[in-house]
């Protein structure tokens, strides 16, 4: 009977202690209700007020913005239309690079590199000329070899027909050899250094000829420029369109004054 009371006491200490639990779960479960009631309020007043307040910072705002129709900034077109396309002036002679070397000199020091350079020049309408260079930069190097060349330039009197020349030239410079002869239909049949000249002075159907084995491209250039030489125009100086005479300074005036003089004084005695 003992063992059986024992049983029943234990059963009701669990029922109790089941009660107590969920009396307590219950209290929790209406504390978090109440809370979040009390936050929504919270939330709600705090809202109302934050949308009032919006409500008159816009009112207050709304006449300083408001809103512009949208327009896309267009540029203004020059009343002739739209502008016209940069061009460059095209160069007054074309150029090509005919040598490029570079050149030591062994001092006590130790060495010097400098650059030496041969640049034809031509604007293919009867005007050729050749030019060196020497620099320790290619670049000075090829203005030095422009200015020369410029100096230098032979102007051709070419046939009006086709451009080419009108009988047969040889001419040798060192080593090199180049004969050019007029050829019909075929154009400018040539190669090497020698073509390079003809083409940039405008000279077309003809063929030219290297004879020798030099392929020093300097050499081949003075050599075709020589054979080009009967063909070109002679060169007008200032100095020929001056007078004769020489210009007198004050003492090469007295000079002469006093010469006539004397010859106008002998030819009185001899009457």
């Amino acid at each position: 009977m003992s063992e059986e009371k024992k049983q029943e006491d234990n059963i009701q200490n669990d029922n109790q202690t089941e009660a107590v639990v969920d009396v307590q779960k219950d209290e929790q479960k209406t504390e978090k209700e109440n809370n979040s009631e009390d936050k929504k309020e919270e939330n709600t007043e705090s809202s109302s007020n934050s949308s009032d307040g919006k409500k008159t910072e816009t009112e207050d705002k709304k006449p300083e913005t408001e809103k512009k129709d949208f327009k896309k900034n267009f540029r203004k077109r020059s009343p002739a239309g739209r502008r016209k396309p940069f061009k460059r002036e095209p160069p007054e002679f074309e150029q090509k690079i005919v040598s490029l070397r570079r050149v030591t000199r062994v001092m006590a020091g130790g060495r010097r590199f400098s650059f030496s350079c041969g640049i034809v020049l031509g604007d293919k309408k009867g005007s050729v000329g050749f030019g060196m260079g020497k620099a320790s930069d290619t670049a000075a190097a090829i203005e030095k070899a422009i200015r020369q060349a410029k100096k230098t330039m032979v102007t051709l009197s070419l046939s009006p027909e086709d451009n080419s020349i009108s009988y047969e030239v040889s001419a040798k410079y060192k080593a090199s050899e180049v004969v050019i002869r007029p050829v019909k239909g075929k154009g400018l049949a040539a190669g090497g250094a020698v073509r390079i000249v003809l083409d940039l002075a405008g000279v077309d159907e003809t063929g030219a000829k290297i004879l020798t084995r030099s392929k020093n491209n300097i050499n081949n250039v003075k050599a075709t420029l020589k054979a080009l030489l009967p063909f070109s125009k002679p060169k007008v100086h200032k100095k020929s369109l001056t007078s004769s005479k020489k210009n007198f300074s004050p003492r090469n005036g007295k000079s002469f004054k006093r010469n006539f003089e004397q010859k106008e004084v002998k030819k009185e005695i001899k009457d």
